[in-house]
């Protein structure tokens, strides 16, 4: 959606507020099953002495599959917004938004902002057992029953500890 800021370019002081739903279709993470709720962003754009900063949060409820275990769970995230909106191109700061025609694509900013806020792991817990490499059970919800492998390499210490 185009956020028209003309009402505010020239008038520091003055902000425009938004609340809306964001489409979810480019926000595809190999970790994230399903959206069960939209991103839903709200906040406001104001003019801060001749600079346009958008402030605000963005939040989605989704369903996700644990990078260590496997399996699904749901979880929310919410991202801050606070970035600045200028007119042209900056070399010294990329992460600026550009203006265009006295406006702005909110969603894009939206979207960007989250997608940069996004874990890079998924995990059903913080402590996450995650499952056993040799039998594949899941090592949150039962017990390995693999014997210990040994490390070839200590394989002749072991001999030795078996004749005492």
């Amino acid at each position: 959606m185009r956020l028209d800021l003309h009402e505010i370019i020239e008038v520091p002081g003055k902000s425009v507020s938004f609340d809306r739903d964001i489409e979810s279709d480019n926000l595809e993470f190999d970790s994230v099953k399903s959206y069960k709720s939209p991103l839903h962003a709200r906040g406001r754009i104001y003019n801060e002495a001749g600079i346009l900063r958008l402030t605000g949060e963005a939040g989605a409820v989704m369903l996700c599959i644990c990078d260590r275990c496997g399996s699904e769970f749901e979880s929310e995230k919410v991202t801050q917004l606070d970035v600045i909106i200028a007119e042209e191109e900056n070399e010294e700061n990329p992460e600026l938004f550009i203006l265009e025609e006295d406006g702005i694509d909110l969603d894009e900013v939206v979207s960007t902002c989250f997608i940069l806020d996004m874990e890079t792991k998924f995990l059903c817990r913080e402590d996450c057992r995650g499952i056993c490499p040799g039998c594949g059970v899941n090592l949150n919800t039962g017990t390995c029953t693999c014997k210990k492998q040994v490390d070839p390499r200590f394989a002749v210490l072991e001999q030795l500890l078996d004749k005492d």
